[in-house]
């Protein structure tokens, strides 16, 4: 993966600096006013920042992955990123550390899905739509489960047991051909796209850069591991009917058993691991650290809220026959 192009004067001072050898770095441009979910700069600064964490880019040297300076514009981002979150998603209720569990699946049933993306994909959307779609989700599903994963070494007992036993399916248990990711690449492929790392960053918005981004602020930082443990129990409540249109979607449009295996994968394995999740990790991660109960509801509530308002700006321009992608190249 290379860097991506700029979107800002944030980006465009950054990238240049980071294609030089690693130094310190001097102040940078302003942030813009712009909400932080639809400032293009901010959310592909903090995505850039991040991904040195993750696979890293062929034009920076990975030195720049614990350079201080850059940890520290990270941290302004992450701020600023945070802060808005906070503002959007208010901290659910406070409820006993013991009806954690409950809780949650409350909290995700609560959800309206009357304007559910995964309707519009199942009944009604084109082969151009689909393909959109999957271009979107490409950033996260290519590198599936590896957010969640910086939890493992920050847990103990029963929690880190049931996050390793999920983490397992997702990573294939072991065969690369199982692996969740392998198999997103497929259905990429399928599709005729162009199933390389971060291939499609140049034309996803900031919304779609947002909610990977979320993962990722919350899995790189030990003090929010709760909110990381809610936001993969949110994500397994969320899986399994949603897939199986999709699913649905894609076999409407002409796609074979092979292009739908991804779909079809997660509609069995996560129907298992939202139990685990819910109970045997996040509720088990509740009564060992009660303090961090309230961090579990609110982890889930950024993940569900995130996700409607990417599916919101996806339906609102698919709804005046526009793309949902930003123009660029792939």
């Amino acid at each position: 993966m290379w860097l991506p192009s700029p979107r800002g004067p944030i980006t465009t001072w950054l990238f240049a600096e980071l294609v030089t050898a690693p130094h310190a770095l001097d102040e940078a441009p302003p942030f813009s006013p712009e909400s932080p979910l639809a400032d293009d700069d901010l959310q592909l600064a903090l995505f850039a920042c991040y991904e040195l964490h993750y696979q890293g880019f062929e034009d920076v040297d990975d030195l720049w992955e614990w350079n201080a300076s850059l940890l520290g514009l990270r941290a302004r981002l992450e701020e600023r990123f945070a802060a808005h979150l906070a503002d959007v998603i208010p901290p659910p209720p406070a409820v006993p550390v013991e009806d954690t569990p409950q809780a949650l699946v409350e909290l995700i049933s609560s959800q309206d899905e009357g304007a559910s993306i995964a309707i519009f994909l199942h009944r009604t959307a084109d082969l151009d739509q689909f393909r959109e779609f999957v271009v979107h989700r490409s950033l996260y599903h290519l590198k599936e489960a590896d957010p969640h994963t910086w939890a493992i070494p920050r847990l103990r007992g029963p929690a880190k047991a049931a996050l390793v036993e999920i983490q397992a399916d997702e990573y294939g248990g072991g065969r690369v051909c199982r692996m969740h990711s392998e198999l997103f690449r497929a259905t990429m492929r399928s599709l005729g796209l162009d199933d390389s790392y971060g291939a499609y960053a140049d034309r996803v918005p900031a919304i779609t850069l947002a909610v990977g981004n979320a993962m990722s602020m919350f899995g790189l930082h030990r003090r929010h591991r709760g909110a990381l443990l809610g936001h993969l129990a949110a994500l397994e409540l969320t899986s399994s009917l949603p897939n199986h249109r999709y699913s649905q979607g894609l076999r409407r449009l002409g796609g074979d058993a092979a292009a739908r295996r991804f779909y079809d994968e997660h509609v069995q394995a996560d129907a298992v691991h939202e139990q685990i999740a819910v109970n045997d990790m996040c509720g088990a991660f509740a009564v060992a650290h009660p303090d961090l109960a309230g961090d579990v509801l609110y982890g889930a509530a950024c993940a569900v809220t995130l996700d409607r308002l990417f599916a919101e700006h996806v339906m609102r321009l698919w709804g005046s026959g526009r793309t949902s992608l930003r123009a660029g190249a792939g």
